[in-house]
């Protein structure tokens, strides 16, 4: 906020009165809206923009400076990079919105952010591959099992990974078109699943937009904690987007996006050189393990059995 905001003063009755008579102006607008959803959240927007206002009284300045970052936002947004969902992930809104779409369901696993390096498309590796591909990094082994809340082993989920590489870069960061640290894999008729990737580092956010100008400015840190992205889906179940975050990481209390959660830290099992790896891989220098067990929740609308899976 800039240094000539206008000090607090009390507002006359009549003043409010004129404010107050605006807000019922705008909702009314929006009053024969067709779509009953679009126009519950274009009036509860308007509602909350205007007391946003009200309470805060920027100055004409300050509104134009709020103009200003936004369309910056979009003038460096592009195909590789959004600059709107960073925005949203470091106001916490990208997490409040995945808690109110991903209600607490038995044991299933907590969700949290898709961030913005998310690419459809990534190569298929069996159980047991290599999604680091040319990404930099000290390997690592990861597997698990996919479970419904009833205890029952998920064939066949479509398991997406993606992780940024030891210098803390996603492969779309380089412009070069590579694909590393990214792939997908299926489980198979247990459940089972297993790849190699690279044990996660912690990595900032892209800072060279106004969204880094937002931090600097209210001295928040870009860092994101060291994580490992997952997408799982599978027929009659709800999709879920998660990370597993590295126990011990030094940013797991102030991640910037807020992404995480106590119960999606795992233990990265530090394996010296020459310790036989899975798959009987030739490792020569040291590597880490982690095991994360995965549980979908039903599907909204989907019943718990008998739902068919594809």
């Amino acid at each position: 906020m800039s240094q000539d905001a206008p000090p607090a003063k009390e507002i006359s009755a009549e003043q409010d009165a004129r404010e107050e008579a605006l807000v019922r102006q705008v909702l009314a607008a929006f009053d024969g809206t067709p779509s009953p959803r679009l126009k519950q959240l274009v009036q509860a927007l308007a509602r909350h923009l205007h007391a946003f206002v009200r309470e805060t009284r920027p100055t004409p300045r300050e509104w134009e400076a709020a103009i200003g970052f936004l369309t910056a936002c979009g003038q460096i947004s592009d195909d590789r990079r959004q600059e709107f969902v960073l925005l949203s992930d470091v106001l916490g809104l990208s997490m409040q919105t995945i808690a109110v779409n991903n209600e607490a369901r038995g044991d299933a696993t907590e969700a949290t952010v898709l961030g913005p390096f998310f690419v459809e498309g990534s190569p298929e590796i069996p159980i047991g591959g290599d999604m680091s591909g040319a990404a930099a990094g000290e390997p690592c082994w990861v597997e698990g099992v996919v479970r419904d809340t009833a205890g029952e082993p998920v064939p066949r989920a479509r398991i997406e990974v993606w992780e940024a590489d030891a210098d803390g870069r996603y492969d779309v960061q380089y412009g070069d078109g590579r694909t590393a640290g990214r792939a997908h894999l299926h489980s198979d008729d247990q459940g089972r699943f297993a790849f190699w990737g690279v044990t996660p580092t912690p990595y900032p956010i892209p800072s060279d937009g106004p969204v880094g100008d937002l931090l600097r400015a209210t001295g928040r840190s870009p860092m994101r904690a060291s994580h490992l992205h997952f997408m799982v889906s599978a027929g009659g179940l709800r999709t879920l987007v998660t990370h597993i975050f590295v126990r011990g990481c030094a940013y797991l209390e102030r991640d910037s996006v807020f992404g995480v959660k106590e119960s999606l830290i795992r233990d990265f099992v530090r394996q010296e050189a020459g310790t036989p790896a899975p798959g009987g891989r030739e490792v020569s220098g040291p590597w880490t393990r982690v095991r994360f067990d995965i549980v979908l929740a039903p599907d909204q609308g989907a019943q718990d059995t008998g739902a068919e899976r594809r």
